[in-house]
């Protein structure tokens, strides 16, 4: 299973405010490295994170040609209507560098104790449903756009900016329902390596990819951005590589790990980036 995209690397930064700038620092050194993507989880309850909107502006206003994407927004903590809009602003501010992680939520005794919606699991998916579809028009920037859903609506609201390229909706799925709008909606999918292990990850592109063409889409349009964080051992060029040629994901995002963030981010970039992408094009030719 290889959809024969490009493969791309990231790294998934942590927002402690233990070290207030560690997290910033390790973006630009990521960009510095050559990296293509920083992600950042997203838990405004939790009282030791920055807020993950805040940082991502200032990672993006630190670096100059990585791209930045929440791992995974939470929704039930942001209005689709304003995370559209802060997400158009950031991509703006950063010259197109943006893309938006979604997720339904979790961590619901949190998210209720600083004023979220909670709501059934079968609740949340829906909500994210509708969600997609109000932030796609929120981001056209027209006037008086309307949206009627059981969870949002849009009552004649004047949207903009638009985003300065393309943006894309990467969603934190898992279960089958997710799966499956992530198919026919979602121009990404987040996972994480742990949740979903490797057999599971081929299952979970298949039942994307079912939704995708019954929904007239082509899979190969959507992108399969995986969490790894593994151990950057010499096994793991070859880990990696199972990953994108046996399970379908295109990027891998790495954890930032250790003391010394420049000298495990420089190893990786050094020592395994260019072995996956070799033995990514070896079994390509040769398949």
């Amino acid at each position: 299973m290889d959809y024969g995209r490009e493969v791309k690397f990231g790294v998934f930064v942590i927002p402690a405010t233990m070290q207030p700038t560690r997290a910033l620092d390790v973006a630009s050194i990521a960009d510095e490295l050559g990296f293509d993507l920083v992600g950042v989880q997203d838990h405004p309850y939790q009282w030791r994170f920055h807020d993950t909107w805040t940082l991502l502006v200032a990672i993006a206003m630190r670096t100059e040609r990585i791209t930045v994407f929440p791992d995974v927004a939470s929704l039930p903590m942001r209005p689709p209507a304003v995370l559209a809009k802060a997400a158009a602003s950031l991509d703006v501010l950063s010259g197109g560098r943006a893309e938006l992680g979604l997720g339904a939520g979790g961590f619901w005794d949190a998210i209720k104790a600083m004023g979220g919606a909670a709501r059934t699991p079968g609740e949340s998916v829906s909500a994210l449903e509708e969600a997609v579809q109000l932030i796609r028009l929120m981001w056209r920037g027209e006037r008086n756009v309307r949206f009627g859903g059981d969870f949002y609506s849009l009552s004649g609201v004047n949207a903009g900016p638009r985003p300065a390229h393309e943006m894309g909706i990467w969603l934190g799925a898992y279960k089958p329902r997710m799966l499956s709008i992530t198919g026919r909606l979602a121009d990404g999918w987040v996972p994480s390596l742990g949740y979903l292990q490797p057999p599971d990850l081929i299952a979970a592109n298949e039942r994307i990819d079912e939704a995708a063409r019954g929904a007239g889409r082509d899979p190969k349009s959507i992108r399969r951005v995986l969490n790894v964080g593994i151990p950057m051992d010499e096994q793991a060029a070859g880990t990696l590589t199972s990953l994108v040629v046996d399970c379908g994901m295109d990027s891998l995002v790495i954890s930032e790990d250790g003391d010394e963030p420049r000298d495990h981010l420089g190893h990786f970039m050094r020592e395994v980036a260019p072995r996956v992408r070799e033995k990514v094009a070896e079994a390509r030719g040769s398949g």
